[in-house]
This record gives C-alpha cells, sequence and structure tokens, in this order.
C-alpha cells in the first residue's frame, strides 16, 4: 500500500506531538499520516479543503490553553473549530493548527434560574434538546447542526430573535483562552471590555471555552412552518409580506426565501422542482390560537398556495430547514442588510432568480427588528441593530466543475442589489471569506471598529487568533 501523501510544510513531527502530551494536553492528536485525519480537516462547506499540520482535539479548558500555548510558542497559524459550519470555512487552516473543541459537549441548564452553561462544540441541535426538556430556549441556528460557538459571537439571527433578541444579548458571561495563554471571565462586572468586544467580536480576542446564557420559556409546542406561492406571482407576494411584518407582534419571526421546492415529502407534488416563494415563520407565543390568527394574513397572500403552517415542537421546526443545508456541498454566499423591499429591489432579486444556475440556492430575506432594536447600539459590538431586513444570497451546488457559474451569478446578483443596501453594512456571520477589510469594517461601523482594533491590540496584539474575519490589532491597520 502507498504511503499517504503528507501535504503539510509546518514542522510538527511526533516530537511535537509528545511535547503537546508532555505539557498535560489530554484529548486527541492528529497528523496528516493519521487515519483520521481527512474526516477531521473537512467542514461544512464543501469548497473548503485545507490541510493543516496538526488537529488538536481539546477535551476541556486545560486542553485548549496547552493548545495555544503551543501555537504560539511554535509560531503556528491557528484556527478554531465549533461545529464547523462558517461559510468562509474559518474551522480549518493550511499548515497550521486547528484548535477542534467538536469534543466539547458539557451543557448544564439551571432551571430555576433560567440558565445554561454550554461548551463550544455542541450545535444549536443538542443544545435545543437539553433545554427543550425543561421547555427552555435562547436564539439558535436555522440550521440544527449549526455550532453555538461561532454563531454566538457573531450575534445570533434564528427563530427567537425578534422576542429575545440576538444569541449575544442573552450571553451572561463567558470563560475564554487569550492569546497570552491566559484563562479569563469575561462578563458586565469581570473583564467588562472583554465581554463587550466578545458579542459581535467573532473569534478576534479569544478561544472561549464555556458560555452561559440566560433562557425563556419556549414551547415545547409553537405555532411555525410554512406556506409557498407560485413564483409567478411573488412580488405581489413579497409586497404583501413587507407590509405584513411592519404590524407582527414579537413573537412572530418571520423569513421570505426564494427557493426551489425540493422533491420532499412534506411539499405537495405539484410545487416539487418548481422556483416558489416561501414565506417561513415561528410563533412562540403561549396561545398557538392567537399564533394561527397572527400568520393568517400570511397564509392568504394569494389562493394559490401550498400551507404547511402548523402547531409543531420547536424541536421540529428548529430542523425544518437542515435538509436544504447538508455538509459537502459547494457553498458560496454574499449577504447585506436592507433598509426596506422596495418594489425595485424585489424586482432585481425576482429577475436574478430566474436564472439561478443552481437549484439548492435560495435567496433568504430575513425580517429583524423587535427585541434587536431595543438593545443600545454601543451595549455590544454587534452592529447595526436598526436593519430592517438581511439579504442573504444562499448559493448552493454540488458539482465543484459548476463553481464559477454559480460564484459568478452570486457576485452579479449581489452587485445588482448594492443601490438598495444604502451602505447599512452586513452581518457579519454572514461574511464568505473573500470580502476584504472594507466589508468587514461595514459590518461595525467605522467608530466601533476602532474600538474592535483598539481591543485586539490589548487582547491579541500579535494577531494569533487571526483566521477570521479579522479585526486588525491597532498597530497594524
Amino acid at each position: 500500500m502507498a504511503a499517504k501523501a503528507i501535504h503539510s510544510k509546518a514542522n510538527v513531527s511526533q516530537d511535537s506531538v509528545r511535547s503537546l502530551k508532555a505539557a498535560g494536553f489530554r484529548g486527541e492528536l492528529l497528523l496528516p499520516q493519521d487515519n483520521d485525519y481527512d474526516q477531521a480537516r473537512k467542514v461544512w462547506n464543501g469548497m473548503i479543503d485545507r490541510h493543516p499540520a496538526i488537529i488538536a482535539r481539546c477535551l476541556d479548558a486545560g486542553d485548549v490553553l496547552t493548545a495555544v500555548n503551543f501555537a504560539r510558542d511554535n509560531s503556528l497559524l491557528v484556527a478554531v473549530r465549533g461545529g464547523g459550519h462558517n461559510v468562509a470555512g474559518f474551522g480549518t487552516c493550511d499548515d497550521g493548527i486547528v484548535i477542534d473543541l467538536s469534543k466539547m459537549k458539557k451543557i448544564d441548564v439551571d432551571v430555576m434560574a433560567r440558565r445554561a452553561t454550554a461548551e463550544p462544540g455542541l450545535t444549536w441541535g443538542e443544545f435545543d434538546k437539553a433545554t427543550q426538556a425543561h421547555g427552555l430556549a435562547v436564539t439558535g441556528g436555522l440550521i440544527s447542526t449549526t455550532g453555538i460557538a461561532g454563531f454566538t459571537l457573531g450575534g445570533g439571527v434564528g427563530w427567537l430573535v425578534r422576542k429575545m433578541g440576538l444569541t449575544l444579548d442573552n450571553l451572561l458571561s463567558v470563560d475564554v483562552v487569550t492569546a497570552d495563554g491566559k484563562l479569563l471571565k469575561a462578563s458586565l462586572d469581570e473583564n467588562p471590555d472583554l465581554f463587550w468586544g466578545i458579542r459581535g467580536g467573532g473569534g478576534n480576542f479569544g478561544i472561549v471555552t464555556s458560555f452561559e446564557y440566560s433562557l425563556a420559556p419556549v414551547g415545547p409546542m409553537i405555532f411555525g412552518g410554512m406556506v409557498l406561492y407560485p413564483i409567478e406571482i411573488a412580488a405581489g407576494i413579497l409586497e404583501q409580506y413587507h407590509k405584513f411584518v411592519e404590524t407582527t407582534p414579537d413573537e412572530l419571526t418571520t423569513v421570505a426565501a426564494l427557493i426551489t421546492a425540493p422533491p420532499a415529502p412534506f411539499i405537495p407534488q405539484e410545487f416539487q422542482g418548481k422556483k416558489v416563494v416561501a414565506i417561513l415563520g415561528c410563533y412562540t407565543g403561549s396561545d398557538l390560537e392567537e399564533g394561527k390568527r397572527v400568520l393568517e394574513p400570511a397564509r392568504h397572500f394569494a389562493e394559490k398556495k401550498a400551507d404547511m403552517f402548523q402547531p409543531m415542537p420547536y424541536l421540529a421546526l428548529q430542523s425544518m430547514m437542515d435538509a436544504a443545508a447538508p455538509p459537502g456541498l459547494q457553498n458560496y454566499w454574499k449577504s447585506s442588510y436592507l433598509p426596506d423591499l422596495s418594489r425595485e429591489a424585489v424586482e432585481t432579486i425576482l429577475a436574478a432568480f430566474a436564472s439561478v444556475p443552481s437549484p439548492m440556492t435560495a435567496v433568504h430575506l430575513h425580517h429583524l427588528g423587535g427585541a434587536i432594536r431595543r438593545v443600545g447600539e454601543d451595549a455590544t459590538a454587534f452592529g447595526h441593530r436598526d436593519a430592517a431586513y438581511i439579504v442573504n444570497l444562499v448559493s448552493t451546488w454540488p458539482d465543484p466543475s459548476q463553481s464559477e457559474t454559480n460564484v459568478n451569478w452570486t457576485r452579479e446578483t449581489f452587485a445588482a442589489l448594492q443601490r438598495f443596501t444604502r451602505g447599512v453594512g452586513v452581518y457579519v456571520n454572514f461574511l464568505g471569506e473573500d470580502e476584504g477589510k472594507e466589508r468587514i469594517v461595514s459590518a461595525y461601523g467605522d467608530m466601533k471598529y476602532t474600538r474592535l482594533s483598539k481591543l485586539k491590540s490589548k487582547y491579541d496584539p500579535d494577531n494569533l487568533f487571526r483566521v477570521n474575519q479579522n479585526i486588525l490589532p491597532e498597530q497594524h491597520k
């Protein structure tokens, strides 16, 4: 049998592995020649194909600290993996170390205090299963296989966002390993500057090893689902949707999406394989009949429809979109905030979607507002709390040979939409890997970015944590 090719150029050897073990690392260490290496280096986005020199699968905060010290002392590039779901592929790297947190899955739910303490390897499906056992939840990902860590640190837009705010708005504290090898607690009372930056600044300031969240009563049954309308009447549907959400209560979060209906058993056969406009929603008030009443207009924007709104477990809603986002496919996104759904913007989106090259590609219009706006703009590093919508071009296709066609469609559609975004910025969790500094700054605005840059200089002056939507230390700007 031929020897396995070793891609890595970094000087990480069995001696290095032994030194890590000697320093107290208890988890698993994988080198390119190891059997599990190829699977371990993969992330959700199949476009990302990178070969780290070593993968350090941590078991606890002590392992994370040991791995950070090893990376710093050996001048290794550092990537941090939680769920590995980031579209930019920041959970892996070439020729460096992946500090893999995916084995760190402990969660403790304090029912009386309505709090959960959770480790960064959990996915939202795992987190929600634990909290929903007690009828509690916090804003989580629309895809249940998304990891809690990166999602939280960048913001957190999900089905509870209008009722509970962003996921980071419900953070009470974090434990974080900083670049100098310290394990710090950050909260409103301890290291408050770090706590401010962690909430929106992503993984720029260290590796979070524990999240403490405030929970709220949710479910276990909610009123949710989706309704599909033919693409031929999409302009009218989106116009009605825009008017509808202007008066909806905070208990209702909705997304309008342009999709090609999959051949799924819950999709009526007449819609399968056809372009449609979908209105998806989640009502989390205590009275499900009130939820039915609130959603009634959206279910009757037009006569011809496929209506799948119903009472359902919150856990079922949280995994409703999973089939549209399986791991290993090619993914390329472009995103921005929209101040409104003007007729011209809708016409531009629909014209582009008419020529979309992949039936797996979708355009998502996330309605925001509600509890997001009730948090002060300067309370956290997260920017643009006054945005009305996120438009996300979610391009997905299976065949790598079709990448150029799909990437070009996404970029061209995004460029056509720029005249409607009016410089209102972008949600950092939806940024791809090729965006550039200007787009990262736009996620925060100039003043916040300057404050974040100063904070970066304090906690990571040498930019050890740079495999992310990177905030440069002040001296490197």
